[in-house]
């Protein structure tokens, strides 16, 4: 009984690992950083390290809910990096160069980065082309084709409704962490109130036993792709109104390993299958506030990459159920039997 209450505990749901991870970063920012934790309210806006922390951290997140999707069915996405781009440059060209109202630019901007999520999801359902040669391909196009929205200049704004998108606050808190937890609830309530999630999940498990059951595994493939171009569209249009510009050389610039590590590290493995949102949002926050950390103990960022490569090795290492079942077995070898009396 006690074994199987013991492998119960370490076998437990994959998300465990990522909390403690963040509240083992929490308590060491506790102990190292005074002023982490330091919340201030002014004008009835909240703000503080932990409110940055979500702010900043809302891109890699809107970008692992799309990325954990695509990774549930098997796939990967390289190229949300490059979505990023090009909806931040259709967004900055359209508000410079027209008098197009701010919905109607969302609107353009959002379906530029669908398109090309939904032409990622083609070649690899419809084409059979492999998903990181596919996307891998529209990481590099879709770079080129921001270069080209822009002219290769970075474009600069000062449109109050669209700085406002990364800027603004909603009942005290960054309009971003409401963005994030609308595109949450959304995903979740399909995904998981409907049979979306269950028909994905099947695609990552047995495409071919899928298929035979009814399931049509291309159209879902298709449609998580798209859903991932939202979602990096969305993205890029916070970074974008951010800096208020449109830098289309660097925007989302590697931000797609970023979601990656995420989604892993968040507890959804990379053979598709089964997969956890929240644990994808624990993931990005495990990551921001890493970032974070290394900047409040003065990391220098030639540096930094290093420790969030560490750390998402552990975690995933814990995941790991052969690691774990390894683990446990040195343990009950090495744990002496003591004879039954009576």
């Amino acid at each position: 009984m006690m074994r199987k209450g013991l492998r119960f505990h370490l076998d437990g749901g994959r998300t465990i690992w990522p909390v403690l991870g963040l509240v083992a970063l929490l308590v060491l920012n506790l102990i190292f950083s005074e002023r982490f934790f330091h919340l201030e309210i002014l004008d009835g806006r909240l703000y503080g390290t932990l409110v940055d922390v979500l702010n900043q951290g809302s891109k890699v997140m809107l970008l692992a809910v799309g990325m954990t999707l695509v990774i549930a069915t098997g796939g990967v996405d390289l190229s949300v990096g490059s979505v990023m781009a090009v909806s931040g440059a259709v967004g900055a060209v359209l508000v410079t160069r027209t008098e197009i109202p701010f919905p109607a630019l969302v609107a353009c901007a959002l379906s530029a980065a669908v398109l090309m999520g939904l032409a990622n999801g083609v070649l690899v359902a419809l084409a059979g082309v492999q998903p990181i040669v596919a996307t891998l391909i529209f990481m590099v196009l879709g770079r080129g084709v921001a270069m080209l929205i822009t002219g290769g200049q970075i474009i600069t704004f000062e449109d109050r409704a669209f700085v406002f998108l990364a800027n603004g606050h909603f009942l005290g808190l960054p309009l971003t962490a409401a963005i994030v937890a609308l595109v949450l609830a959304g995903t979740a309530l399909l995904t998981r109130g409907a049979a979306v999630g269950l028909f994905i999940e099947a695609t990552g498990n047995n495409e071919t036993a899928s298929r035979l059951c009814g399931v049509n595994t291309r159209m879902v493939k298709v449609l998580v792709y798209g859903f991932s171009g939202f979602c990096a569209g969305a993205a890029g249009l916070i970074a974008a109104s951010n800096i208020k510009a449109a830098d289309s050389s660097r925007v989302g610039e590697m931000m797609e390993l970023d979601a990656i590590f995420a989604v892993v590290a968040g507890g959804t493995a990379l053979t598709g299958g089964r997969f956890t949102l929240i644990g994808s949002i624990v993931g990005a926050l495990l990551i921001q506030i890493l970032t974070t950390t290394m900047y409040n103990l003065g990391v220098p960022p030639t540096i930094a990459p290093v420790p969030k490569a560490a750390l998402i090795i552990v975690v995933c290492l814990l995941q790991s159920e052969q690691f774990r079942r390894h683990f446990v077995g040195r343990r009950e070898i090495a744990r002496p039997t003591v004879p039954e009396t009576g």
